[in-house]
């Protein structure tokens, strides 16, 4: 039986990250752990990922996905972007400080039982967060990528910052929810203060476990050209193109079918070989 576990921890500033752990009831207390983390402007429940946690459950992996304590959501409201200020006011920095504290909680026993170590599966911006939290993280063992980013700078246009820097807040249009949402001078004055260690590029060439990257040739927000970029940088690691897939793998949301779109049904059955044949 797919059991599906709701938690939720304290994130960066005090702001709450809502989560839930998919597992197949059968072998809950043996099986490894999967953190999936999402990108800009995602969230846990968004369109085909519960279906996408379901399959990773029954194929014998615990599989935890969160929404990042600033990404706009709240536990009340966890598909809606209710808390504008709050996704103003992310940054890289409480991201990571997130993605801490959620393999910290996957890996404590407190609510479930505990595995020695994780796999991360991130997309998009989740992706490079993921590749360099996988570089320096002894917890982390396998990494995925799923139509990652190979730099945070591509979030926005160039032309933007000078506007940015005048103003102190510039807004991205979201197309599904029809809102202007904002980004406060901070996120940039964070990736600029750490702009050595929020280099993709240069911890891709350091991750040294199992990685995964997958992306489609069809993808229109993040070029292929990435893919290339992060397997340039690391020789060990596999790549993986799906062709005529998209940046999402033919999904969307809201998603109403029950079956996986073909594409992303691809990534997920590679994905899910990938880390048997890395056991």
């Amino acid at each position: 039986m797919i059991i599906k576990q709701a938690f939720t921890i304290q994130g960066s500033g005090g702001k709450p990250i809502l989560m839930d752990l998919t597992y197949n009831n059968s072998n809950k207390n043996t099986s490894p752990i999967v953190i999936f983390v999402h990108g800009f402007k995602g969230f846990k429940d968004w369109g085909t990922h519960d279906l996408v946690a379901d399959y990773f459950a029954e194929h014998g992996f615990r599989y935890l996905k969160f929404n990042f304590s600033h990404n706009g959501t709240t536990p009340e409201n966890p598909v809606d972007f209710v808390d504008l200020g709050a996704f103003g006011d992310n940054t890289f920095t409480k991201e990571f400080e997130d993605l801490d504290k959620v393999i910290l909680f996957a890996l404590s026993g407190d609510a479930f039982p505990a595995a020695e170590k994780v796999t991360l599966i991130g997309h998009s911006r989740g992706g490079g967060t993921a590749i360099i939290q996988a570089s320096k993280d002894d917890r982390v063992e396998r990494l995925i990528t799923w139509a990652a980013i190979a730099d945070f700078n591509s979030l926005w246009k160039k032309e933007q910052e000078a506007e940015w820097r005048e103003k102190g807040i510039i807004y991205t249009y979201n197309v599904r929810t029809k809102q202007n949402t904002p980004l406060k001078i901070d996120l940039l004055h964070d990736l600029e203060k750490h702009a050595n260690y929020y280099n993709i590029l240069k911890w891709a060439s350091q991750v040294s476990k199992p990685w995964l990257i997958i992306h489609g040739d069809e993808d229109q927000n993040v070029a292929i050209e990435e893919a290339y970029k992060l397997k340039k940088q690391n020789e060990h690691a596999e790549l993986v193109i799906i062709n005529g897939a998209n940046h999402v793998f033919g999904a969307s949301h809201p998603y109403i079918d029950e079956q996986l779109p073909i594409n992303l049904k691809a990534v997920v059955e590679k994905s899910v070989a990938f880390l048997n044949a890395s056991n």
